[in-house]
């Protein structure tokens, strides 16, 4: 039996981006990393409503050299720690790499699918950039969409426009879906 998940953007949806210039950045050190407001309490309900908890995010600072890959591991076990988190699919390659896992591609949800039995067509992402957007949509997933109003350009529709993770996680459960 396929399961329904809910794929997470990391920085903006589960963790605050640190924003310049109107870009959003991950952060670099677990010190620096902090949980967004309501976001365990949403991850719970959607797992408690039977969805897997999937994050997937572009990394491209381990692929340029600027941040360790041990630093983005020991920020994904700390939030695998924290929250109720299933699965975290990571891209560390740069934009020109062209692999087929860095968001827009769909690459990392297609593995995940595969992986642990997700019917992707029931299932859903959350995203603050338009790469998670066409991601999703590349995937066959509706998308939930939070924008900050990022200097950069905008997903194309369709996806639902939401405030944050907790208000993305209302949304899924009164669908039905």
């Amino acid at each position: 039996m396929k399961r329904r998940a809910v794929f997470l953007d990391r920085d903006g949806v589960i963790n605050r981006a640190i924003v310049r210039g109107g870009k959003p950045y991950a952060p670099q050190w677990l010190d620096a990393l902090e949980i967004l407001p309501g976001v365990p309490e949403a991850l719970q309900r959607l797992r408690s409503a039977g969805f897997l908890n999937v994050i997937v995010t572009n990394q491209p600072d381990v692929g340029s050299g600027s941040v360790p890959q041990s630093a983005v591991e020991g920020i994904h076990a700390h939030l695998r720690n924290k929250l109720p988190i299933d699965s975290v699919k990571v891209c560390y390659h740069t934009e020109m790499q062209n692999c087929l896992c860095r968001k827009p591609k769909p690459g990392m949800i297609l593995d995940a699918a595969r992986e642990l039995h997700i019917d992707l067509g029931k299932s859903w992402l959350v995203g603050d950039r338009w790469r998670d957007v066409e991601a999703a949509q590349a995937a066959g997933c509706q998308a939930l969409f939070i924008d900050y109003a990022y200097s950069e350009r905008v997903p194309e529709k369709p996806y639902v426009a939401v405030n944050s993770l907790a208000e993305a996680a209302q949304f899924i459960l009164r669908s039905g879906s």
